[in-house]
C-alpha cells in the first residue's frame, strides 16, 4: 500500500510533467498500481487530494527551503541568503512544477490562494534576510521583489538556465546591491 506520502508526490511529479487537468484519480492510480480505494482511503475524494497536494507542495517547495536555512539561524543574513540560493536552484524538484501550480492557479480560486500564500511566505522571508542585513523596510521590499522575480523569470526563459548560471545572477543581483548601499559585500 502506498503512503499518503507517495500519493502527493506522484501528483506533484504529474503536476510537473501533464498539468492540472491530468491531476485524475485514474492516472494516480495507473502511476502507483493501486487500486482506487487506496486513495480514498487516504484522501476520501479528489477534494480532500487537491488540498493535501497543495499543502505538500508548499512544504516541500517553500517551507522546507525556510526550515533549512533556518537551522543555523544565528549565520549572517547574506550567508542564509546565499544558502537559501543555492538550496533552491540545487533542488530536485522538475522546474515545470511551479509553472504548473501558476498555470492552474491562473484557472483555479482554491489554487491560486495557496499560490498568493507561498509568494507572500517567500517574499517576506526574502525581505525578513535582507533587512537583517540592511536594516532599511522600503530597501527590503525591493530587494525582495527583485531576487523573487529573477527566481520566476528564470522559470520562463527557454532554455532553461543552467543552475551555476542562475547562482551567478543572484550573486549578480546581491553584489550590485550591496556595493550600491555601501554594504560588506564579503558576507556572502
Amino acid at each position: 500500500m502506498a503512503s499518503k506520502h507517495d500519493w502527493l508526490n506522484a501528483g506533484l511529479e504529474i503536476l510537473a510533467t501533464e498539468g492540472a487537468p491530468a491531476l485524475t484519480i485514474e492516472r494516480l492510480t495507473g502511476r502507483l498500481g493501486l487500486s482506487k480505494g487506496s486513495f480514498y482511503h487516504h484522501f476520501g475524494g479528489m477534494g480532500g487530494y487537491r488540498t493535501a497536494l497543495l499543502g505538500h507542495f508548499e512544504a516541500e517547495c517553500t517551507l522546507r527551503f525556510i526550515d533549512e536555512v533556518e537551522r543555523d539561524p544565528a549565520a549572517p543574513p547574506l550567508v542564509r541568503l546565499d544558502r537559501l540560493v543555492a538550496l533552491v536552484v540545487d533542488a530536485e524538484e522538475d522546474p515545470r512544477l511551479e509553472i504548473a501550480v501558476r498555470a492552474w492557479a491562473l484557472q483555479d480560486p482554491e489554487v491560486r490562494d495557496v499560490q498568493e500564500r507561498i509568494d507572500a511566505t517567500r517574499m517576506a522571508y526574502l525581505r525578513s534576510l535582507w533587512l537583517a542585513h540592511c536594516g532599511d523596510a522600503e530597501e527590503a521590499d525591493r530587494m525582495a521583489r527583485l531576487l523573487y522575480a529573477i527566481t520566476i523569470g528564470a522559470e520562463q526563459i527557454v532554455p532553461v538556465m543552467s543552475a551555476e548560471e542562475l547562482k551567478d545572477l543572484y550573486r549578480l543581483s546581491i553584489r550590485l546591491a550591496t556595493r550600491q548601499g555601501g554594504a560588506d559585500a564579503d558576507q556572502t
